[in-house]
């Protein structure tokens, strides 16, 4: 089965309308019906602006990588990046055509 994934990388200190960004994407991905969706909060990586954030204690403040994915139909996965633009203005999206080899019930959802 063709879907498609859909992938956010942010940080874990971005805010949208004073809650965590991830948090307030994936609320928006369940209350627009997307079939699935994970947080992943990462040990370390780095952006646009060649800054590593790292969760090494040897570092006070944290600033970690977060990565959002989900998957769905294309179609209605294309459908909601306007508005996920409007609550991520600046951070990288990505989107690619997947294929569904299992997993029935979540076949069955899209």
């Amino acid at each position: 089965m063709k879907a498609a994934l859909l992938r956010i990388y942010l940080s874990e200190n971005d805010k949208y309308k004073g809650k965590a960004a991830h948090h307030a994407v994936l609320e928006f991905l369940r209350d627009e019906g997307i079939a699935g969706a994970t947080v992943h909060h990462c040990m370390e990586g780095y952006g646009i602006q060649n800054k590593i954030h790292t969760a090494s204690v040897l570092r006070l403040g944290t600033d970690l990588p977060v990565i959002i994915q989900a998957v769905d139909k294309e179609e209605k996965i294309r459908n909601i990046i306007p508005e996920l633009k409007k609550i991520l203005p600046t951070e990288l999206i990505t989107l690619q055509e997947i294929e569904i080899v299992s997993g029935d019930n979540f076949r069955d959802e899209i």
